[in-house]
C-alpha cells in the first residue's frame, strides 16, 4: 500500500486502502475515516479506532500493531490530502520554488504585490528580501507603479504598499506619468493630477 511513497502515508486514499485491506472496512466505512481526516475531526477518528483494531485482529494483526498504525493514521490526519490535491500542490510548490530560486527579485516583487492589504505579511516578506540581499528602493513619484516592480536589480516599492493611497488615484497617476512623462515638481504634479 505504501510502496509508491517509500513506506510513508501520504494520501487519504492510502488510509482508505489500509482500512479496507487490514481491518476489513467496507468502502463506506473507509470513506467515513477519509472524511473525518479531511475535516480534521479527530474525535470521529478515535471512534473508529476500536472498529479498526477489531478488524485487524480478525486478520491476524496484533492489537499493539493495529493501535500503532491507527496512531500513525490519526497523526497523518492533521495534514492529509487526497492524491489529486497533493499532486496539484506539489506542482505549485515546485514551480514556486523554481521561480524563487531562478528569478528571486521578480518572485519577491510579485509576492509583495499579492499581499498589499496585509501589513504583517508585507513586513515579513520585506525582511525576507533583506535576508536574500535584495535591496528595496523607496516609493518614487516618477518610478513606482501601483505594485512592486524590479528596477536595476532591486525592488521598487509600489504605491499601494504605502498606507492610505487609493488604488484609483495611483492608477491615474501612473497613467498620467506614462502619457505625459515624468513629473517635474509638485506644481506639475498638482496641475496634471487635478
Amino acid at each position: 500500500i505504501l510502496d509508491v511513497t517509500n513506506g510513508c502515508i501520504v494520501y487519504q486514499e492510502q488510509v482508505m486502502q489500509i482500512c479496507r485491506e487490514l481491518a476489513g472496512f467496507t468502502l463506506g466505512q473507509a470513506d467515513l475515516v477519509r472524511r473525518a481526516m479531511s475535516k480534521k475531526k479527530h474525535d470521529v477518528m478515535e471512534k473508529e479506532r476500536q472498529h479498526f483494531v477489531t478488524g485487524c485482529a480478525a486478520n491476524g494483526i496484533s492489537e499493539q500493531v493495529a493501535n500503532e498504525l491507527f496512531d500513525e493514521m490519526s497523526s497523518f490526519a492533521s495534514y492529509a490530502f487526497n492524491k489529486s490535491h497533493a499532486a496539484a500542490y506539489a506542482i505549485v510548490a515546485y514551480r514556486t520554488a523554481y521561480l524563487k530560486a531562478h528569478y528571486p527579485k521578480e518572485y519577491m516583487a510579485a509576492l509583495l504585490t499579492s499581499i498589499l492589504d496585509n501589513t504583517d505579511k508585507m513586513l515579513s516578506y520585506l525582511k525576507e528580501c533583506e535576508q536574500m540581499k535584495i535591496k528595496i528602493l523607496p516609493p518614487d513619484i516618477n518610478k513606482s507603479f501601483t505594485g512592486f516592480t524590479v528596477e536595476d536589480g532591486c525592488i521598487r516599492f509600489g504605491f499601494l504598499g504605502v498606507k492610505n493611497l487609493g488604488r484609483g488615484v495611483m492608477e491615474a497617476l501612473v497613467q498620467e506619468r506614462e502619457q505625459g512623462g515624468p513629473f517635474n515638481d509638485l506644481d506639475d504634479l498638482c496641475d496634471r493630477m487635478y
